[in-house]
């Protein structure tokens, strides 16, 4: 007789199967998206530029050699990216999940005074990273038995509303919306989903200024409230866990108090 319970452990061996890529994976949201995902019964491949770091965040979720695997890799150069799907290749099979999250800011100073050096290095791994690892994730998910895949990027409420002294981080997280539209128009033929997570003021170590006070748009300097990061992570797992016949294309997720909605 078919069981409820008999249908649960057959839906988690089939998700054992199923392989997701964390792209800057060793801090914050990475780390939290990687341990939702592990426990939502995906092997996760955890990736950044310190491997240090990441074979610790492997320990911290509670993962193992079977389900996890850490590759150090600079999302931002062509090379390294190959690379790390060749070693998915080689370790999976394939590739079922991209989290597009790998990014960092300029300092924040007036636009005028950011050099160009400082506006590439956000450029690359915000923007470039993406670009790099979605097209290699797509000719995975196109060559693949079962084919097709779902990818999430990694946007800002920034892509809405910038912050003062933020143009490189802005611009690119404008950037990501346009990319996350044209890969869930082109990958339809091939059962490519692709969706984008608008993240606020997740409690990270990149947060933690606003905790003692950050710069606001009329120049004042006031404290922000901040979300349990692993919320976010719980988000980007039921954005992967849906069908491919259905796709959220846009998610905001936000600390419910944070100056963004209206004035503040």
């Amino acid at each position: 007789m078919w069981s409820l319970s008999k249908h649960i452990g057959l839906a988690m061996t089939a998700k054992k199967n199923k392989v997701a890529l964390v792209t800057g994976a060793g801090t914050g949201i990475g780390k939290a998206a990687a341990q939702a995902l592990l426990k939502g019964g995906y092997k996760v491949v955890l990736t950044g530029r310190n491997k240090e770091r990441l074979d610790k965040a492997i320990q911290d979720i509670g993962g193992n050699e079977q389900d996890c695997l850490a590759f150090s890799c600079d999302v931002g150069k062509p090379v390294e990216v190959q690379q790390l799907f060749a070693a998915i290749q080689n370790r999976f099979d394939r590739i079922d999940i991209l989290f597009n999250n790998a990014g960092m800011g300029a300092p924040a100073i007036p636009i005028e005074d950011i050099s160009y050096e400082q506006w590439m290095n956000v450029v690359n791994a915000n923007l470039c990273g993406a670009f790099l690892c979605s097209q290699e994730a797509i000719r995975m998910m196109k060559a693949q038995s079962p084919k097709g895949g779902r990818i999430i990027n990694n946007g800002s409420i920034s892509a809405h509303a910038p912050r003062p002294m933020s143009a490189p981080y802005t611009a690119t997280k404008h950037a990501i919306s346009g990319l996350t539209k044209s890969i869930a128009l082109d990958g339809r033929p091939f059962n490519i989903a692709c969706g984008q997570i608008d993240i606020g003021n997740a409690a990270t170590e990149m947060t933690e200024p606003m905790a003692a006070g950050i710069l606001q748009a009329d120049q004042s300097i006031k404290v922000e409230p901040r979300m349990d990061v692993n919320h976010v992570g719980e988000a980007i797992l039921h954005m992967a866990n849906l069908p491919l016949e259905s796709n959220i294309l846009s998610m905001t997720i936000m600390a419910s108090n944070m100056p963004f909605v209206g004035r503040g």
